[in-house]
């Protein structure tokens, strides 16, 4: 049975090395992917891969989470799972069937600017896979009993992803906090209120306006020809009819001007403090050296085993956990964050006032060149493993042009990541690092006696919110 994925916090996938190699995958150069547009707008680009006869096709839709209107949070990855839920032509659970018959893998996820499907089996199969993948963008069966059975269990994937965990539970308040106007203010998975409010009409409405070539753009890489790849889109896609597609409307993040901070009180193992600095990303910073130098500062703190944090602060016994991360890959101003855990008896005040400390030395001494090109070498290190990787090779020409960037910058992150200097991580980190820009959450357990009341949160000067 498919299970989708929201990725409700996708930082975690591209903490440090996730988000320093992920843009640099792609193994052949920007002159080896072949691009084509169909007549109805679905954007087409084929990375040939023979290393193997196999191949990935991924579909990536221009719509997440940071999508969503207030009421109906959450709706992309509702809607995920019905993409897996049958159409006109094939029974609930049958496309799943057909690639497993075939020895193939599919899954899907969802973010907070983009949802994606995929599917990863023999390179002969391709047709196979455009035909039904096409066929669930234009003739989805939105059936009312599929979708009861599927809300429940997304709203077990809720209880069990959310409620039941804590730092999850943190990770909400922190952007709920951080960001007021901006759509990544909700949680992809969505609050549960809304989740227990779905209608079918909903979803409807969500496949109309969304879920159209035109929004698209189809990813193949593997053991394939291109121009043959393309004409089995004209053949699969290409009747698709183009649609109208809502206009988008500006969700600009009203500017701080001080830190905010909440403060959540549920039953819990262990205290926890997560913060987050309000930083561009690679699509709003205005020059790339900027996203460049972040990730290379996210690096510094928690790259390897031998960075600050791990280094200076849990090996010396200071601090239980301690991580760092920064997602570059994100459609609108994203949150560069610090998180841990303290040790026995000590406070969380105690435990802020230790990373900060890690980010005024970012801001006052420069990074050591023995340091820095440890850096650069995981870099370099981790694009040459991932470029045995054909999903993650498609991963991130998807991403790229989701996201609203050229895919062509890929080939270009290494070089930007090789570039950045000392005063570079230095510059970034005075400029972004302030108070102003800075929002801090923190988790402290009570005793599981007594009710757990939904929203149990206390909040100082934020007005932040918990919302289960």
């Amino acid at each position: 049975m498919h299970r989708a994925r929201p990725l409700t916090r996708f930082a975690t996938l591209l903490s440090l090395l996730g988000s320093l190699c992920l843009p640099g995958v792609v193994s052949a150069s920007a002159a080896d992917v072949h691009e084509a547009t169909l007549d109805n707008g679905l954007k087409v680009l084929v990375l040939p891969d023979d290393r193997a006869p196999v191949v990935t096709h991924q579909i990536w839709y221009k719509v997440g989470s940071a999508d969503e209107p207030g009421g109906i949070t959450g709706i992309a990855h509702m809607f995920e799972h019905m993409m897996f839920k049958g159409t006109e032509n094939l029974g609930p659970g049958e496309f799943s069937e057909i690639i497993a018959r075939l020895g193939g893998e599919e899954n899907a996820f969802t973010g907070r600017d983009f949802t994606a499907y995929y599917q990863t089996l023999a390179a002969d199969e391709l047709e196979t896979m455009m035909r039904w993948e096409a066929d669930r963008m234009a003739n989805l069966a939105l059936d009312a009993e599929e979708f009861a059975k599927e809300k429940e269990v997304v709203k077990e994937e809720w209880r069990t992803r959310v409620r039941d965990n804590p730092t999850a539970r943190l990770n909400q308040l922190l952007y709920a906090t951080a960001f007021t106007s901006s759509g990544y203010h909700h949680p992809v998975i969505g609050w549960k209120t809304d989740i227990d409010a779905y209608t079918v009409e909903d979803l409807q409405r969500w496949y109309e306006n969304h879920y159209a070539p035109n929004n698209a753009t189809l990813i193949v890489v593997g053991d394939v020809d291109p121009e043959t790849v393309v004409e089995l889109a004209q053949k699969h896609y290409g009747p698709v009819a183009s649609r109208d597609l809502p206009p988008a409307k500006p969700r600009e993040e009203k500017a701080q001007h001080g830190i905010k901070r909440a403060s959540l009180s549920i039953p819990a193992k262990l205290p926890h403090l997560l913060m987050g600095y309000k930083v561009p990303s690679l699509v709003t910073a205005d020059d790339q050296e900027t996203a460049y130098a972040l990730a290379v500062a996210a690096g510094i703190l928690s790259g390897d085993s031998g960075a600050r944090l791990n280094n200076d602060l849990v090996r010396a016994g200071k601090l239980s956990a301690a991580s760092a991360g920064y997602n570059l890959n994100a459609r609108e101003t994203t949150l560069f964050t610090l998180d841990a855990t303290p040790r026995d008896g000590q406070s969380l005040a105690e435990v802020e006032a230790l990373l900060r400390e890690q980010i005024e030395r970012l801001k006052n001494e420069p990074v050591g060149e023995g340091e820095l090109e440890r850096i650069k070498a995981q870099v370099v290190a981790s694009d040459i493993y991932e470029r045995d990787s054909l999903f993650y090779q498609g991963m991130t020409l998807g991403m790229y042009e989701t996201i609203g960037l050229d895919y062509r910058l890929a080939d270009r992150f290494v070089e930007g990541i090789r570039a950045i200097t000392p005063a570079d991580v230095q510059a970034v980190a005075r400029t972004y690092f302030q108070d102003t820009a800075l929002t801090l959450t923190t988790l402290e357990p009570r005793p599981d006696s007594g009710p757990q009341l939904a929203g149990s949160t206390r909040n100082a000067s934020s007005g932040g919110t918990d919302r289960d």
